[in-house]
């Protein structure tokens, strides 16, 4: 099974409307595969524009804003489709739907890369770096998985975060901590009869 790569997907609506979304992608030689949760505006946007941009990004602020309600990035306008980058991004591609297998959970996109180019230099994430970007997919389910399975994984990846953050992934590492501190405050009271 090809290795899942954690990117940021920026699509447009019908309107140019730009929209930035964290999302696993598999990379199967010149084509992208993501499978988006329903319901989701980069499922939509899509759908209706047939194009996407997926972004390489090392500023670990946008994963972590965008799930905890972050999601005005500045952008780019893009070279060869009707889109927008991310303005952060190392690297992107420029992608094309070519395929869509329908679920009703989670569709299957497969996207061609209609170009590429690279922006900046990968010198590797560090620890807190990578903390984040796990600490993001848990943020993500929240509403998935058990509290207590949460509360031990953010506190493995806290002791990436107090070795190596700086301030950027400190700043980004907080958000997820006060996004997890405000879905337990909403989320109803389980009393036992």
């Amino acid at each position: 099974m090809p290795y899942i790569h954690e990117v940021v997907i920026t699509t447009v609506d019908g309107d140019g409307l730009p929209h930035v979304a964290p999302m696993g992608a598999r990379l199967e030689g010149r084509e992208v595969v993501i499978a988006p949760f329903r319901p989701s505006v980069t499922l939509d946007n899509i759908l209706a524009t047939r194009c996407a941009v997926l972004n390489v990004v090392t500023d670990v602020r946008v994963f972590a804003g965008c799930v905890t309600g972050r999601r005005s990035w500045p952008t780019l306008a893009t070279e060869q489709i009707a889109g927008v980058r991310l303005e952060a991004a190392i690297a992107h591609s420029e992608l094309i739907l070519v395929a869509a297998s329908d679920d009703a959970q989670r569709p299957e996109l497969r996207l061609s890369r209609r170009h590429d180019a690279t922006h900046a230099d990968f010198a590797g994430f560090n620890r807190a770096q990578a903390a984040v970007i796990e600490g993001a997919v848990l943020v993500s389910r929240l509403h998935l998985l058990p509290a207590e399975r949460i509360d031990a994984e953010l506190a493995y990846l806290q002791i990436a975060i107090d070795r190596t953050a700086g301030p950027s992934e400190a700043e980004a590492w907080q958000w997820l901590l006060d996004a997890v501190a405000a879905f337990r405050a909403a989320a109803p009271l389980v009393r036992e009869a």
